[in-house]
């Protein structure tokens, strides 16, 4: 009987489409991927350093997973990973801690399952990770794909530690990632979502430029059989006016930027030395906008940066309540070990950046519900998911509206042109279809 092994993956889509690559990998040497509380041989945790408590979180797990399968070997790759492999190596239970530069080579680590009293660490200097190792995953159901291109940064915002975690900025080349495209597109998934740590930045291949995001884009446009295709997050210094012109006459770029703010203020821009100010984040909204009215525009924002005073949070607020955008991700700043953020001046209090954060989740709120009134009555192509709920499953319209309809197994993974009618109680869109009514 084979092995069987189970994942965890704390963090971003990145994260998930790597996951998805070492399953793969687990296979190839004849192991059987189980479900997390299927009793498996080895568990592989996948961390992330960008959430709040990872050490928190990756303890958690560890610890759960040893109540349902005491005998595990356990295993712990990622961000988390490469930056504090000592602090993860004295967690009760684990035993292996793999770095960037080996996480992908873990089927060969991974030669004996007996459990030591001290976990094995095998982790080398981030600028060891510099080759490029593609990805990509099936979530949603399968209803579509991450598909990382782009990995590492070299941006050095003041409270990040992405590329200390990451490394450098590489890609893929044009010629793979058009043909995992095709693959993808072999498998019946409809959406492919493109992932990488500073995506606008694709092109850097064994440290030189050899070409634009904007390149891999017309490329993708002419790959046969998927739907469509969405862009996960670009920098907006690196959302170019022919990216946006482009999508807009697109045959599978979907109408959905998702565009990292931080903060409406230029003083804590600087702070935060993020390579635009304000302006041209409202140009490049401005510019979308024009071309695209019905696009959905998702915005990143940090409050509680050091030095950010109630007049900064303000200004911040004021410029993303008037800004023609669709919905916010609100982080609540933490202090990142080696970064030079975590050494400045003008700390916010934990309970204003709680109170800061509180705020602009409602503004999101508001804006999701105020771009999806301007929706209603208009007839849109939904991807439905396996996902049920209530009773209920859900799908995404082009432009990332979430709609709900009562639960049908033949319309998981199908493509539905519908009317949206209203807004739930939940707060996505009730539909019927030109047919028959889906939701009563």
């Amino acid at each position: 009987m084979n092995k069987k092994v189970a994942f965890y993956t704390l963090g971003c889509k990145l994260n998930y489409s790597e996951t998805s690559t070492i399953g793969r990998l687990f296979n190839k040497a004849g192991f059987d991927t189980v479900d997390f509380t299927d009793t498996p041989d080895v568990y592989v945790i996948n961390t992330c350093s960008v959430t709040d408590n990872a050490d928190k979180k990756c303890k958690k797990v560890v610890q759960e997973a040893l109540k349902i399968s005491p005998k595990a070997y356990v295993t712990i790759v990622g961000c988390y990973a490469q930056l504090k492999p000592k602090e993860i190596a004295e967690i009760p239970g684990v035993d292996m801690v793999l770095g960037a530069a080996e996480k992908f080579q873990i089927v060969d680590y991974i030669t004996d399952l007996t459990k030591n009293p001290k976990a094995l660490v095998y982790n080398q200097p981030v600028s060891e990770a510099n080759g490029f190792i593609s990805s990509w995953s099936f979530g949603g159901g399968r209803t579509r794909t991450f598909l990382k291109v782009q990995d590492g940064c070299d941006y050095s915002c003041t409270f990040c530690t992405i590329p200390l975690a990451r490394g450098n900025s590489r890609s893929d080349t044009i010629e793979n990632v058009v043909n995992q495209a095709k693959h993808i597109a072999a498998s019946d998934v409809k959406e492919i979502v493109l992932t990488g740590v500073n995506l606008g930045d694709f092109g850097i291949i064994d440290g030189k430029r050899e070409n634009k995001f904007f390149d891999l884009v017309k490329a993708l446009d002419e790959v046969e059989g998927i739907d469509r295709i969405r862009i996960s997050s670009i920098e907006p210094n690196l959302l170019t006016d022919e990216i946006i012109e482009f999508v807009a006459t697109s045959k599978r770029f979907v109408p959905h930027f998702h565009i990292p703010l931080q903060s409406g203020s230029d003083k804590i821009l600087g702070s935060m030395r993020r390579r635009y100010k304000r302006e041209l984040y409202t140009n490049r909204v401005a510019k979308i906008k024009e071309l695209m009215p019905d696009c959905c525009i998702g915005v990143d924002v940090i409050v509680g940066f050091p030095g950010e005073t109630r007049e900064d949070f303000i200004d911040t607020y004021n410029f993303l309540n008037e800004l023609n955008v669709s919905y916010l991700h609100v982080f609540t700043y933490s202090e990142r070990e080696n970064t030079l953020a975590a050494e400045m001046k003008g700390v916010v209090p934990g309970s204003t950046r709680a109170e800061r954060s509180k705020m602009l989740h409602i503004l999101s709120d508001k804006k999701r519900r105020a771009f999806y009134e301007t929706q209603l009555g208009k007839s849109a192509d939904v991807l439905f998911e396996r996902d049920i709920k209530d009773g209920f499953m859900h799908g995404f319209t082009r432009n990332y509206v979430k709609v709900q309809v009562k639960y049908d197994p033949i319309l998981v993974n199908e493509l539905k042109s519908v009317y949206l009618n209203n807004i739930s109680h939940n707060g996505d869109v009730e539909v019927t279809e030109s047919e028959e009514i889906l939701v009563h």
